[in-house]
């Protein structure tokens, strides 16, 4: 009984974080301000969504996660959410981040609970990303598509919003150092753009009033 009442008090901390008001967005300049001067003037950014899953087990709220396929061409073996770019076809990024979801790892849209969108995100790639945050229902079985997704698993939200546990990376990416934020967990290296929406989720839960 008391670890489904913490389950219970961390999902209502979220769903109160998002009633306060989503923050404004992020960006992979925001901690390499020196390279947005060389972007092309008119620059356009392309829509993608992702869906940042929760879901209670064992009296814990967790975070489900991806590991991308290192057959992949682009993003290749990193953690993601499910998630990718918006499709003529998708009504809307939401409906792309269900959509992805479902193909990903075999969430169907009826067993998502969703709770609302966090901070939009810009990508060093030229994406603009729409985050979305729901519950999931506790029966779900991921069933990863094996040419997208080598691996599904799931992280601690405690763990994930301990703002002890953001810290701040740097590496060499086109000849040049920048930096990123990272949330390394066991042997998974959470970083870049879905380490930075996990941030702007943690900034949001500690904000609000308990």
């Amino acid at each position: 009984m008391e670890q489904a009442d913490q389950a219970n008090r961390d999902l209502e901390q979220v769903r109160r974080a998002l009633a306060r008001g989503i923050p404004a967005g992020s960006s992979d300049f925001d901690l390499n301000a020196q390279f947005r001067a060389a972007l092309p003037e008119g620059r356009t950014l392309r829509p993608a969504a992702v869906l940042c899953p929760l879901v209670v087990r064992g009296g814990r709220v967790r975070v489900i996660l991806t590991r991308r396929s290192s057959q992949l061409r682009h993003h290749p073996g990193q953690v993601a959410f499910p998630g990718g770019k918006v499709d003529a076809g998708d009504d809307g990024p939401l409906a792309a981040a269900l959509r992805e979801a479902s193909e990903e790892i075999g969430l169907a849209p009826s067993q998502v609970e969703l709770f609302g969108e966090l901070p939009q995100h810009e990508t060093v790639t030229g994406f603009r990303m729409h985050p979305y945050i729901g519950l999931v229902a506790p029966d779900f079985t991921p069933r990863s598509d094996p040419g997208e997704v080598e691996e599904v698993f799931e992280v601690p939200l405690a763990h994930l919003v301990d703002p002890a546990r953001c810290q701040v990376h740097t590496r060499q990416w086109r000849g040049h150092v920048r930096s990123y934020y990272a949330m390394p967990y066991g042997p998974y290296y959470i970083w870049g753009a879905t380490a930075r929406i996990l941030k702007a989720l943690s900034d949001m839960v500690n904000a609000t009033d308990i």
